[in-house]
Order: C-alpha cells, then sequence, then structure tokens
C-alpha cells in the first residue's frame, strides 16, 4: 500500500508538521479516530458535528486520515468549557497553587534506606494485590469477596475468589501461591526509569527517554499511550508530536504509572519531581495525562518528609494546574474526606462522577488513589486495598498507594505477610532486567537519592 503524506497540526504545536503516514489496518485506523473524537469531547471540544460525520464515512484510509487531521484542526473548545489545561512545562508552572516546592529533609541513612525500600516493595505488593482484578468492576470485586467471606479485602486475593477457568491464569498472583514480582508494565517502567536515573544523571531530555525504550523495552510490552509513542519514535518523530500523532490515548493513566523513581531519588523536592515527570510523560502524554506523573511524583517525594496523607495529596496538587480537571477532581475527594463519609461512600461517588471516563485514564484511576491514601488512616494494608477494590486500572493504583504508603511508613512497617511471598525478586521485560532484586534497585536509589541531595545543598 502506498504510503500518504499529510499535514498535522496541533494547538500545542506553532508550525504545522509534515509526516509520513505508514499505513494502518483499516479497522484499527477506524478505532484510533473513533477514540479521538472521544478524546476531543473530554479536552472540552465541540466534535458534535464531526460525529455524525463520522459515522457516515467510509472504510477509505485517505479519508479517514484527512477527517482525524481536520477534527483535530477545526473542532473549537465549547464556549462553556471551564477548565485550562496546557502541556508546555511554563505554562502549567504558571497555573500552580503556592508550594512549598521544597521541605526540609531530615533523614540519617538507616531511615532513607527504611522509606526507598518501602517505596519499591511497596510498589510491587501494590501491583500484585491489584493485578489479578484489573479491569474489573467495584461491585463484582466486592460481590465476589462477601461470596467467600473475604469483604472488606484484607492483602492478597485468595484462590477462591476466582473459577476454576479464571485461576489457570492467576494462580501465581494468590494468596499462598506467590513466588515473585510477576511481570507488569507498572514495575518495568520503575526498573527503566532508575536506568535512566543511573546512566544520565537529573538532565536527561524527553528524547533520551525515548531512546531508552527502543533499546530496552520490547514493543509488545507497552501498552495505549505508551505503544502509540513507541510507534512514533519508530516513525522518526519526535517529541511532543510523539505523545500526539494518532494517539487519542493521551490522557490514559501510562504517564502516571511511570511517577515513582523520579520521587525516590528526590526526597522532599517535590517540585524537582514533578520536573522529572514531566520530562517522561510528554514522550507519551498530554495535558492530565502529564499532569498524573507530576501529581504523584510530588506527592512520592514530599511523603519523605510527611505523615500525613492529606499534606501529601496537597503538595502533590501544588505541581498542577489549578485549572485542570485533575486538580477540580482530587479536590472533590479531599471535600468528601472532610465531610466525613466512608470509603465505600467516597468510591460510590467516584463511579457516579468519574465513571465517565476510560476504566484506564488518568483522572478516574488517581481519584481511587486518593481515597486510598486518605481512608487508609495510616495502615498500609488498608490503603491498598481499599483502592484496589475500587475497580478500574486496580494493579496501577494498588502500586500507586503501596509506593507512597510504604515511602512514608517505611519498609519496616509493611506487614511482613505481604513481603515475604515476593522472595526479593521481580520479573521484569527490561533487557538484562529479568529477576532482578528488589533490595538492589532500592539500592541504585538509594545512592542516588544520597548523590543528588549532596549536589543540591
Amino acid at each position: 500500500m502506498t504510503a500518504i503524506v499529510i499535514t498535522i497540526y496541533h494547538l500545542d504545536l506553532i508550525e504545522p508538521c509534515d509526516i509520513m503516514y505508514i499505513p494502518f489496518n483499516v479497522e484499527e485506523l477506524r478505532a484510533l479516530v473513533r477514540d479521538e473524537i472521544r478524546q476531543l469531547k473530554e479536552e472540552g471540544r465541540d466534535v458534535q458535528d464531526f460525529e455524525e460525520e463520522f459515522n457516515r464515512l467510509s472504510d477509505n484510509p485517505y479519508a479517514l486520515i484527512e477527517f482525524y487531521n481536520r477534527i483535530r484542526n477545526m473542532a473549537p473548545i465549547r464556549p462553556d468549557y471551564p477548565f485550562v489545561e496546557p502541556s508546555s512545562f511554563e505554562q502549567i508552572r504558571s497555573l500552580r497553587d503556592s508550594g512549598p516546592r521544597r521541605l526540609e529533609v531530615k533523614l540519617d541513612r538507616r531511615t532513607l534506606h527504611d522509606k526507598i525500600l518501602g517505596g519499591w516493595i511497596g510498589r510491587c505488593i501494590g501491583c500484585m494485590i491489584g493485578k489479578p482484578v484489573e479491569g474489573w468492576s467495584k461491585e463484582e470485586i466486592a460481590r465476589r469477596l462477601k461470596k467467600i467471606s473475604e469483604y472488606p479485602l484484607r492483602g492478597y486475593f485468595p484462590a477462591q475468589f476466582f473459577t476454576e477457568n479464571e485461576l489457570t491464569k492467576r494462580l501465581s498472583l494468590t494468596r499462598g501461591n506467590i513466588s515473585q514480582v510477576e511481570r507488569d508494565d507498572d514495575i518495568d517502567y520503575t526498573i527503566m526509569n532508575t536506568l535512566i536515573l543511573y546512566e544520565l544523571g537529573l538532565d536527561f531530555t524527553t528524547y533520551d527517554i525515548g531512546k531508552y525504550w527502543l533499546s530496552k523495552l520490547p514493543y509488545n510490552m507497552v501498552y495505549t499511550a505508551e505503544r502509540a509513542a513507541y510507534r512514533n519514535l519508530i516513525m522518526g518523530l519526535k517529541p511532543p508530536m510523539t505523545a500526539i500523532y494518532l494517539n487519542p490515548y493521551r490522557e490514559w493513566i501510562g504517564a502516571q504509572i511511570r511517577a515513582d523513581a523520579w520521587g525516590y531519588v528526590l526526597p522532599g523536592n517535590p517540585e524537582r519531581a514533578a520536573e522529572l515527570a514531566y520530562k517522561d510523560a510528554r514522550l507519551s502524554h498530554t495535558k492530565n495525562g502529564i499532569y498524573g506523573e507530576m501529581f504523584v511524583s510530588a506527592m512520592i517525594s514530599s511523603a519523605f518528609v510527611l505523615k500525613d496523607p492529606e499534606e501529601i495529596v496537597k503538595i502533590g496538587l501544588s505541581e498542577i494546574p489549578k485549572t485542570s480537571r485533575l486538580y477540580e477532581a482530587i479536590s472533590q475527594v479531599i471535600k468528601w474526606w472532610h465531610n466525613g463519609i466512608s470509603w465505600e461512600e467516597a468510591i460510590n461517588n467516584a463511579i457516579q462522577r468519574y465513571g465517565i471516563y476510560s476504566p484506564v485514564h488518568t483522572i478516574n484511576n488517581a481519584v481511587l488513589v486518593v481515597i486510598g491514601l486518605l481512608w487508609g488512616e495510616m495502615d498500609f494494608t488498608k490503603a491498598v486495598t481499599i483502592t484496589v477494590m475500587g475497580g478500574w486500572d486496580t494493579d496501577c493504583n494498588g502500586a500507586t498507594v503501596g509506593s507512597i504508603y510504604g515511602v512514608m511508613l517505611g519498609y519496616n512497617a509493611i506487614p511482613k505477610d505481604l513481603k515475604a511471598p515476593l522472595n526479593d525478586r521481580i520479573k521484569s521485560a527490561i533487557a538484562g532486567f529479568d529477576k532482578v532484586r528488589i533490595s538492589d534497585m532500592a539500592l541504585i536509589s538509594e545512592k542516588l537519592a544520597i548523590k543528588f541531595m549532596k549536589h543540591s545543598s
């Protein structure tokens, strides 16, 4: 099939960009354009007329690409859209609340070690708790837990939660059958970004990250926005076009799960942690997709110093635009917390209000993360399992809550029955890092944190 040269226009770009289009399967291309319509609508664009035109459009790839280019260039912002959501670093910073941008850090070497190892092991535990029910609804999780008298969940899912057919693919993820951290992109990116920090330091570029993806991460092990960005890298595009071209998943959760490594090495420096998160996120995401990674990275950084989950959440919020949907959603969760409702009520509110988004979107999943942080009440197991019981992207959300609580409480405060089954081992898709020790990765983060803190003092 002949390649098509097209011109891409985008509001975040100063100049239009001519690129060579590599033909897709027509069904895949039509799905991408359909998802783009939904994404533009969520971004506040008026696409009603375009929706009607799309329904009449033939399955001609030339027509689909022309339509895609036109809708992105011509669909206007709705007059009643109340949010301002830039993707440029300078504009994001201009729309933030006041800090603090940096916290006083008083950590001896033993405490720093305990907290960084706590973050790593907490992330792995949270991922493994949520992994077997990824994509399940809150209702189905609760129904099955109640049926076997395990509600609310406290730890890993028991095998009897699943049917015999389901268990064939999940046995190694269930209580009593876990022997390591099974391969998951939530952990792959934490390893990858730690490697980038070790080899390049803090001054890496977004394009550096893209090159590491191509050399260390298999294409079939990345998904949604990351797969689109990977494909765009192969086609020769560079950031920020890698995040934009035929990528309707640019506000989904993929960047948010890549936040942890930056926070681990910058204790008490949420502003700098959010800056590193921005450089990573812009490879594959825009707007709230970027903010999600900045938000989480800043929370992890502040968790080294603070013991109040609400304060940690508010510092995370102070690094993203106060004019964004993500900021509004997290602020709403804080209001629910102060109103004294139960965690079940908070999750029900979240589903009702933010269930309009994809189950793997940044905003709704960040809401569940914050519910776990606040209603967890300094109990690691409770915080992670509350979040997982909310459904949606359970492995991602469990991992994020486990990471933040792990840093805040430290390794020694995490229950042994959650740590021991992992046997200090991670199965990974990152080239050269399969079966790596959790403790070895944490030690790399610890050495980097000490190095970076010395240089910035």
